[in-house]
Formats: C-alpha cells, structure tokens, sequence
C-alpha cells in the first residue's frame, strides 16, 4: 500500500478546481505543496483499502487525463466510501462519456449499465467503496446529471441508471452564497424532510461555512442536502470536527496545513429534522485528480 512518499506535489501546470470543476485562484503560495489527491489517498488508509483503490485512480487518469476527476471522501455513521465525478459541459459533443470511463476501469470494476450517449447529461458519478476495490461486486448503477432549464438558478437534476432501470435520484440548486443569501433560507425551509419552524437555520446554513463561493440545496428521495463550495483549510477542519471524522483525517489535516492552505475545498452533509436540530445522515468532503 503506498505510503505518504507517494503523495502528490504541486506542480506549475496544475489546474485548481472545484467540486463543479470551475476554476479558482490559489489563495496561498503552491510550490512545494500537496495537491487534494493527497486527502483522499490518505482516507483509503485510514479505511484499510487494498492496492486497487489506487489502481482505479491510475486507470481514469491515463484515460481522460489528470484534473478531470472529482473526488468525495463520504461518512456515513463510521464507515467511510467514496465518490468519483465526471463533467463534461459539451454534453452530446463530450470527450469524457460514461462508455469512456467504464471501459478504462473495466480491467478492476465490471458493470453491466449501458448509457445512451445521445442524451444530453453534463456529468456522471460512481459509488466506490471497499468491497468494489476488493473486487466483491459489480458496479449497480451510474448517476447522471442533466440540466433543469427554467430553473432561476444553476440547477440539475440526478437519475440512477441501472441495467434494469434508469431512477429520479435527486434536484440540485446553485446559490451565490454572497448575494443570495435569502434564496438560500428559503430554499432550505421549503423542505418536507426537516421542519423549518423549530430548527434555528444556523444548524444549516452553518454560519462557519457559509463565507464560500456557492451554496447548493439538493432535493433528495429521503433527505436534503447543502454543499458549501470554495472553502478554505480551516473551514474544511471545522467541518471535519464538527461531523466527526476519523481522528487520523483531522490530524492529517492538522499535520500538514501549509502543505494544504493554497487549496479551496468543498463540503456538504445529508440531513433530516430530530425535533429542533438537523440530523446529520452522510457528510463529504471533495477534491480533484
């Protein structure tokens, strides 16, 4: 299992994105510094993750290149996984199509999903967890994203495509966190799944992240989600904290906070009402490779 020689460093050529692969501006100096791959290298250490979690990552990267690929560190109660995001915003003219990345992971991951590459999707998603690097199972589904025109704001919307069905998963909404702040409270007390007159919308609209670039609202089968785009090293550690990561991530962070300060991070968390406070059922933290 690669060790922490095997991290990741900066380069002049690096690309900094976000979880949408929008481009940002470093907001420290990079030379000599870790890139975000770092962050979820070492989550596969802390999980026990065999030699193919890494293998997967070399695979997507010698196929569509390298700052292509979003990742997401996912928490779960105390079991972590993981999530691997593709964007493509020529839609029909993409270059990096769900066939493409399924075919380059074929030699570790199997899935029987066969994607039509005439619908107009802008991204895709994979679930990655201990069991599909160990080769246990066959990757079930494929999230893909498509536009949701009329919306006032960015928006998408997610459907699971399996090999027997294609399911409405989920609606996202992009708010500029800065100059819509009342969208924002609105969007999040119009909610079936948490009760907006007795839970304080700080609980949410957590005031120690809110200093970001965006904020999205997800609109999902069994919960709401809010994601904070373009937070900095020490927001990123409050989140961490706060929803109780392992030990080792948080003192990973800790550890090398100047090799990780030039980097804009994004994170986000599953909720539900319990009484006058969120419930907090999944949480993330993402980066690119």
């Amino acid at each position: 299992m690669p060790s922490i020689a095997a991290y990741e460093y900066t380069s002049p050529d690096d690309k900094y994105l976000n979880y949408c692969l929008w481009p940002y501006k470093p907001v420290a100096a990079v030379t000599e510094k870790f890139r975000s791959i770092n962050l979820l290298l070492q989550s596969f250490e802390v999980a026990g993750l065999d030699q193919q979690a890494w293998r997967i990552i070399e695979l997507i990267r010698d196929a569509i290149g390298p700052f292509r690929t979003v990742w997401g560190t996912k928490l779960q109660g105390d079991h972590l996984a993981w999530e691997f995001y593709f964007y493509d915003y020529k839609r029909r003219q993409r270059e990096v199509s769900i066939t493409r990345v399924l075919k380059a992971i074929e030699p570790l991951v199997t899935c029987d999903v066969q994607p039509c590459e005439q619908l107009p999707y802008f991204m895709f998603s994979l679930d990655i967890d201990s069991d599909l690097g160990i080769r246990k199972r066959k990757l079930p589904e494929v999230h893909m994203y498509i536009g949701n025109p009329g919306s006032t704001v960015s928006s998408g919307i997610a459907y699971a495509v399996r090999p027997e069905e294609t399911v409405l998963e989920n609606f996202y909404f992009f708010f500029d966190a800065k100059k819509q702040v009342g969208e924002i409270l609105e969007k999040i007390s119009c909610s079936v799944h948490s009760d907006s007159s007795r839970i304080d919308p700080d609980h949410i609209l957590v005031p120690e992240l809110r200093q970001c670039r965006t904020v999205c609202i997800a609109n999902k089968q069994h919960n709401d989600t809010i994601y904070f785009s373009e937070v900095n090293i020490d927001q990123l550690l409050f989140f961490l904290k706060m929803l109780d990561y392992p030990v080792e991530i948080v003192h990973f962070v800790e550890a090398n906070r100047d090799k990780l300060d030039h980097l804009l991070y994004d994170v986000g968390f599953d909720y539900i009402s319990q009484d006058d406070k969120p419930q907090i059922l999944k949480s993330g933290y993402y980066g690119v490779f």
